[in-house]
């Protein structure tokens, strides 16, 4: 979806930043400027300081919620013995953002749950600060990774839910697109 939404955006004029990491790269529009990052401290580092100058940002997809709090220095050699290793959080990019978003700035997120979809996307817009929040169908088929196609339902601060059908990635775009000209911008 970051892929396509960087895309729609470029066709439409915006100047452009994808942050992303390591994922396959997809064609791009040739005016979208791409930043590659290997770790969530780094696309926290570079959001934080583009959002700054931005109109705005969207959140298509989130870095993994938690990371090894002592990654090993080199292998990790096989043994007989059990490994456990210990988790901490990453950074969470987008309630960051929302909490230096200024008036004149957007902030789009996304959510992803595998229950109580609407409760909790709408919690998540709220604690980060976001103006509406993009609900994947997971388990639609034919929606959510590793499709051509999704299917969202948008939310917004008024608690108006607005679902759309199955569609190509680019057409979803273009939907989450004119929902933000129409009731944002």
């Amino acid at each position: 979806m970051g892929y396509a939404l960087a895309n729609e955006l470029a066709s439409l004029g915006a100047k452009v930043v994808l942050v992303c990491g390591p994922v396959p790269e997809l064609p791009l529009h040739h005016s979208v400027r791409m930043i590659r990052v290997q770790s969530a401290q780094e696309m926290h580092d570079q959001c934080t300081m583009l959002f700054a100058a931005a109109d705005g940002a969207v959140m298509a997809a989130a870095v993994a919620d938690y990371r090894p709090a002592a990654p090993a220095k080199g292998k990790i050699r096989s043994s007989a013995e059990k490994l456990v290793i210990e988790l901490e959080p990453t950074p969470d990019i987008a309630a960051q953002l929302g909490k230096i978003k200024k008036s004149h700035q957007f902030l789009i997120g996304f959510a992803l749950e595998t229950s109580q979809d609407l409760i909790k996307a709408r919690q998540k817009m709220v604690n980060k600060n976001l103006d509406f929040i993009v609900l994947n169908a997971l388990n639609e088929p034919g929606a959510g990774f590793s499709t051509e196609t999704n299917k969202i339902t948008i939310i917004d601060r008024q608690n108006k839910i607005t679902p759309f059908e199955l569609k190509s990635k680019s057409e979803v775009a273009r939907d989450i697109l004119t929902y933000l000209a129409e009731h944002i911008l």
